[in-house]
């Protein structure tokens, strides 16, 4: 391959963005990837609308990125939300903001922006060069060591830029191999947990749900319900939103909000639970009035209908949680509607996650990114130990992490040269 000073492996929104910082200051970059091309998750991501950012005040925005704000907000300073959308603009891009504060691609797609952030590095003034099917496997005394269609092949760039992904969506490239790797070099790393994830319900048989509310229901969503549930320290949280259910729990963007809080308290108590409000624009006295009214020769189903509009899949719901004691007792049945308990078994297997939690410890780096015990290696992206939720902000802070080890890296490089010479 010839002489070449920077190695990117992984070809996710992290290292495309160190690669454009650093090809756009004169460094030489070639970019390795296991996978054919390039942003394949990034596509996946797009399909059904493609979320850059979200437009909201910056201490809320950091505010989402939890005990981890304060290191994530120096990757974001000098590239934030508004930044995307300028960098996407400069691209040919344009974007707005939907009624939820998420901002899209006028096109809603992600193909577009990929392939005019592709033709930028490739037309360059130092083009990025790009090896596909280049999966990384470790070190050699020679250097890094890839397996590609044609064998082996060894590296040895002055620095090198991981971009290397999480552990879900493995058929895309993210498996999370290199956590084995980088932990026989005494990096500490941090188990990779699902983020953004779906849940596993108990049920009240304690089986999950009944194959009558399954085979039923399994991929039709809860609409304008909300949810309550605890963290870790006994704050309380609620959010109004949409989930879907599927055939062994639920997941959606109502659960994802809350997904790091219940996980954290699944680990610690082998099971967690939210409270679902069926009608969060309803008191709970105007329920207990409406339940308590008298129904006549009519069925529990076609009162509630007609009293509060409950009907299908939130009045199933009820006969699939509630014991008949409690659908007979108004006040028992009023509460529940408001805030009906649903427990969770276990998070959705890792690789089924929308992103990982877990990675590479950010003790293990300076605030540049780069690894203290490899100099000239530097981190980026899914891989380090931080978690984001949905809502653009993931996908905003991989890529001012690679903004920020870009620059990093051209100036450990000068440093470097400098200190050679003399």
């Amino acid at each position: 391959m010839g002489e070449f000073d920077v190695a990117v492996i992984g070809g996710g929104p992290s290292g495309l963005m160190a690669a454009e910082v650093l090809s756009a200051q004169g460094v030489s970059v070639h970019l390795f990837d296991a996978m054919p091309s390039v942003g394949r998750k990034f596509l996946l991501a797009g399909r059904g609308g493609l979320n850059l950012t979200h437009a909201e005040p910056w201490d809320a925005f950091v505010g989402r990125f939890g005990n981890k704000a304060v290191a994530v907000a120096d990757w974001l300073n000098p590239f934030d939300a508004e930044r995307v959308r300028n960098w996407a603009q400069e691209l040919g891009i344009q974007t707005f903001v939907g009624s939820s504060g998420r901002v899209f691609p006028s096109e809603m797609k992600a193909a577009p922006l990929l392939r005019a952030w592709l033709h930028r590095l490739r037309h360059a003034p130092v083009p990025v060069q790009f090896y596909m099917r280049h999966r990384w496997v470790g070190w050699s005394d020679a250097g890094w060591v890839f397996e590609t269609p044609q064998g082996p092949v060894q590296i040895k760039p002055q620095a090198t830029v991981l971009a290397l992904g999480g552990g879900s969506w493995s058929r895309l490239g993210s498996d999370g191999a290199w956590a084995y790797r980088l932990q026989q070099r005494g990096i500490q790393v941090e188990p990779l947990q699902p983020a953004n994830c779906g849940f596993d319900v108990v049920g009240r048989s304690g089986r999950g749900w009944t194959d009558h509310f399954k085979h039923k229901f399994a991929g039709q969503a809860f609409k304008t319900v909300a949810i309550r549930w605890a963290d870790l320290d006994g704050h309380l949280h609620h959010r109004q939103g949409e989930f879907v259910v599927t055939g062994t729990g639920v997941e959606g963007s109502l659960i994802y909000s809350a997904a790091k809080d219940l996980r954290e308290a699944g680990l610690r108590d082998g099971q967690s639970y939210f409270e679902l409000d069926l009608l969060p624009h309803r008191t709970l006295d105007f329920v207990q009035a409406a339940v308590a009214h008298p129904k006549g020769a009519r069925s529990l189903s076609s009162h509630l209908k007609s009293r509060l509009g409950l009907e299908g899949i939130k009045m199933a719901l009820l006969y699939e949680l509630l014991d008949t004691a409690h659908l007979q007792n108004p006040q028992s049945l009023s509460q529940a509607i408001k805030s009906l308990p649903v427990r969770l078994l276990r998070t959705r297997p890792l690789d089924e996650a929308i992103s990982t939690a877990g990675g590479v410890a950010l003790t293990e780096m300076d605030t540049h990114l780069m690894l203290h015990k490899m100099p000239g290696v530097f981190c980026v992206g899914e891989m380090l130990d931080w978690e984001a939720p949905t809502g653009g902000y993931l996908l905003t802070a991989c890529m001012a992490s690679g903004h920020r080890a870009g620059h990093a890296v051209a100036r450990w490089l000068g440093q470097a040269q400098k200190i050679t010479s003399e």
